[in-house]
């Protein structure tokens, strides 16, 4: 007769289950429900597009920083790059347009995406050359680029050039078969960063790096290298997320991209990724992002707590987000 005892127990299904990567999805859901109880409107199709259009910057970003974070690194500096390259991008197409007319625009995405490229790259060679740790080197480089901006700025702004604000300005307000156009490039940036990490030997390289430095490097991995294309992979998220920014105020000023890299943060580490390294969650990055523009707008549909304090609940989200997954027994 079988030993009952013997035989291979089922793990229960409360065990089986990963919190930390439903978590992001439970945590819309309920604030969905909030939102519908707090204000009818909330789910109205005009406020749903506006919340998720406004999430699209931090989401684009934030899928960078997946990558970044989860190779074990950290970049304080995107708000102040985005402001960099986006004053870089209007001079550019200022300058072009009497030679080249609408097709500046062209020109300026293109640079745009280089100068990204770029500035990520200098980024991740400081910390992996001159190994030095990624949270001072960012913090420096966040002051360079903002002084960089309120330089060429003059302490102003930098607007984009009449000609060209009507034909840049569907980048931001058009959309396609219904859909505007910032969520859609939001959406296949993601789609984009998912496959690489999930489905290349870079994604699965930038967890190993995370996960164990040297570990990585006994097993062959130049972590250096794998450093400092996630930090590459960041910069060209934060051009993106610009050229979609752009139209959206049509200049570029000392104060653009003010926080953001709270924000961004915020939504990598709510959407599940240790800030420790080791595993990233591009989808659950998606999820944060939303929430935070979810959780703003909510606060300004209702009289509960003021909007100006959007940063400190902000910031109260990632302190208690990084208390979840310190005491979560989830990898």
């Amino acid at each position: 007769m079988t030993d009952i005892a013997a035989l291979p127990q089922r793990e229960p299904f409360t065990q089986r289950i990963n919190w930390v990567d439903i978590g992001p999805f439970i945590a819309l859901a309920v604030l969905i429900i909030a939102g519908v109880i707090i204000n009818p409107d909330f789910l109205s199709p005009t406020n749903v597009a506006n919340v998720v259009t406004r999430s699209a910057f931090i989401a684009i970003i934030a899928v960078g920083a997946t990558f970044v974070i989860s190779s074990g690194g950290l970049d304080l500096s995107v708000g102040s790059m985005a402001a960099f390259v986006t004053g870089i991008m209007i001079m550019f197409m200022n300058a072009m347009v009497p030679s080249m007319g609408a097709n500046a625009i062209i020109a300026g995405m293109a640079l745009v995406l280089c100068v990204g490229a770029l500035c990520g790259l200098f980024n991740g060679l400081i910390v992996t050359v001159g190994k030095i740790e990624p949270f001072i080197v960012t913090l420096g480089t966040m002051g360079i680029f903002r002084a960089l901006i309120t330089f060429m700025s003059d302490g102003g702004n930098i607007p984009i050039d009449r000609s060209l604000r009507e034909p840049f300005r569907p980048v931001y307000y058009g959309n396609f078969i219904g859909i505007p156009i910032p969520i859609i490039v939001s959406i296949v940036v993601a789609l984009i960063g998912a496959f690489i990490l999930y489905k290349t030997k870079f994604g699965r390289r930038c967890a190993a790096v995370g996960a164990n430095e040297d570990v990585a490097r006994f097993s062959g991995i130049s972590v250096g290298r794998i450093r400092t294309m996630a930090f590459v992979i960041q910069g060209i998220c934060v051009a993106i997320a610009a050229i979609c920014y752009v139209p959206r105020l049509g200049a570029a000023t000392p104060t653009t991209g003010l926080l953001w890299e709270l924000q961004v943060i915020t939504a990598v580490v709510i959407g599940g990724t240790a800030l420790r390294g080791g595993k990233g969650r591009i989808w659950g990055t998606i999820a944060g992002a939303v929430i935070l523009e979810m959780i703003a707008n909510l606060m300004v549909l209702s009289n509960f707590i003021s909007e100006y304090l959007v940063a400190a609940v902000q910031g109260v989200i990632i302190i208690i987000a990084m208390l979840v997954q310190r005491f979560s027994k989830q990898p």
